[in-house]
């Protein structure tokens, strides 16, 4: 049992170590917290404990977190060291007899996340009964090593360090689709130059995914969506679009059920852009811990012969 787990009031001080290691990685005590499934106050008070004992003060404290002091950055060396070092021995333990356990820390985008995964997650977790599922769904860039996680489910150009693995699990079509409501409103674009005058809903900031573009024989046409909405992730752009504010550009296994439905109409679609593959991301380890291995070799199974992995 990882020793954040303790249920005990009490810790020895290898295990404050391994505490205040997490918290100046962390850069707070309340993040340090979640990711060791701890209170604050609890982490807090290890941490004064550790200090009482070292008759030293080791972290800057100010309202928007923590940060070592000259005496905790000297000490954070020997913690890391020898939180490495348990980390190590932890994850050797796990695999010694191959069976996948311990907690599975997963990072996912938004969208597939909650129309995808979670869904997929009930035959993951009782093929697997020893592993307990921490999910996060988040749109940000994801440091798999910093911030925690095992895996990370993502777009295949989210991948920006090189010695990370990823394995594709399906190929993502984009499709534009609007409400009936919005259609009956502002009508239906016919080409490109008409679909550049509509409300075009759009990704918050800078993002590659507001590059509206066509792999259409002698096209090359590509516009920047723009319009009267933007949202800070796929999924709220896709309630959105059911809202009939405007026209969405969506990958297809979030909007084909909706197209069945009559929720949604598939506007102009002859459209053919770019599509994406989207993958499982996790560390190049050789002792790649049984529980995430279970889980990307799942993810590929589950998700190979989708009906959207079939179409180009």
């Amino acid at each position: 049992m990882p020793y954040w787990n303790s249920k005990g009031h009490d810790m020895d001080i290898s295990a404050q170590m391994l505490i205040f290691a997490t918290v100046v990685e962390q850069g707070s005590i309340s993040a340090a917290a979640r990711s060791m499934g701890q209170t604050p106050s609890a982490v807090s008070k290890q941490i004064g404990l550790l200090e009482d004992q070292a008759h030293y003060r080791l972290l800057n404290r100010t309202r928007t977190g923590v940060s070592p002091t000259q005496e905790g950055q000297e000490f954070y060396e020997k913690c890391k060291a020898m939180a490495d070092k348990f980390k190590e021995a932890e994850a050797m333990i796990q695999n010694f007899d191959g069976i996948p356990r311990g907690v599975l820390r997963v990072a996912s985008t938004v969208a597939f996340g909650k129309s995808q995964l979670i869904p997929a997650l009930p035959e993951f977790m009782e093929e697997h009964p020893d592993v307990q599922v921490s999910l996060d769904l988040t749109d940000r860039e994801i440091d798999l090593r910093s911030d925690g996680f095992d895996a990370a489910v993502c777009f295949a150009e989210q991948r920006k360090n090189p010695d990370m693995v990823v394995r594709r699990i399906m190929q993502s079509r984009r499709v534009l689709c609007a409400s009936p409501k919005y259609i009956e409103r502002s009508g239906t674009p016919s080409n490109f130059t008409e679909l550049a005058e509509h409300n075009c809903l759009r990704v918050a900031g800078r993002s590659q995914r507001n590059a509206w573009n066509s792999i259409e024989p002698k096209s090359g046409e590509e516009f920047e969506a723009t319009g009267s909405f933007e949202g800070n992730s796929t999924d709220v752009v896709f309630r959105a679009a059911l809202a009939g504010i405007g026209i969405a550009r969506l990958p297809l296994y979030m909007a084909d059920r909706k197209f069945e439905s009559g929720e949604l109409v598939h506007v102009m679609p002859e459209y053919a852009p770019p599509s994406t593959d989207i993958v499982v991301m996790f560390a190049d380890k050789r002792n790649l811990a049984p529980k995430t291995r279970a889980f990307v070799d799942y993810m590929v199974r589950r998700f190979r012969d989708t009906k959207d992995n079939q179409k180009t």
